[in-house]
């Protein structure tokens, strides 16, 4: 009997030995997995940058020439702005003069469509 007691601790202590091997390699596997994602990801990253890279190279030489045409377009509106505010600057005091003349001057008239009834 005492033979089959020390067998059967030995098993215990094997399958507890097994059983921590198991666990360890576990966490070996599960830090490769983290490392191999980790550098996937680093890789993804890389070659995230150099295509943005590449992109806006091609992009500054597709719209080289259109910066300029920007450039000119804003100048311009800048220039129609100003003389638009000149303009207007000369010619409120008249417009305002005239706009209170037609409404303040009251003409009592009967409609065209209107019809006495009776």
């Amino acid at each position: 009997m005492a033979c089959q007691s020390q067998g059967i601790q030995q098993l215990l202590q094997a399958e507890k030995r097994a059983a921590e091997k198991v666990a360890e390699a576990r966490k070996r596997k599960a830090r490769r997995l983290k490392q191999a994602k980790e550098e996937a990801q680093a890789e993804i990253e890389q070659y995230r940058l150099q295509r943005e890279k590449e992109f806006k190279a091609k992009e500054a030489a597709a719209l080289g020439s259109h910066g300029s045409c920007s450039t000119e377009m804003e100048r311009e509106t800048r220039e129609k702005m100003t003389v638009l505010k000149n303009f207007f600057l000369h010619n409120r005091e008249e417009v305002l003069d005239n706009l209170l003349a037609f409404v303040c001057d009251i003409r009592p008239e009967i409609h065209e469509n209107y019809r006495p009834c009776g």
